[in-house]
């Protein structure tokens, strides 16, 4: 994607890598801030990295992925929890 695409409040779907495709610039669904868009400039980055398109922030709603979902605690399982002692 070419860096002149973004702009303060510029916000997208996935996240927003550098051309290293390993050092990310900006999280997904986080606003473009004014040190992002200078840095930009400063270090004349030419483009960046998205597996994602450009959203309005209000509309981002996170992908829950299958090993997210194994994270999920379920109320049933707590009741298996032991109590810790106290110190």
């Amino acid at each position: 994607m070419d860096c002149s695409l973004i702009h303060i409040g510029s916000c997208f779907s996935e996240p927003v890598y550098f051309d290293d495709g390993k050092n990310m610039f900006l999280a997904a669904g986080k606003q473009a801030k004014p040190y992002h868009v200078s840095a930009l400039v400063h270090w004349k980055i030419p483009y960046l990295l998205t597996a994602g398109h450009q959203i309005d922030p209000k509309d981002y709603r996170p992908a829950t992925s299958v090993n997210q979902m194994d994270k999920i605690v379920h109320k049933e399982s707590l009741d298996d929890v032991e109590e810790l002692e106290s110190l």
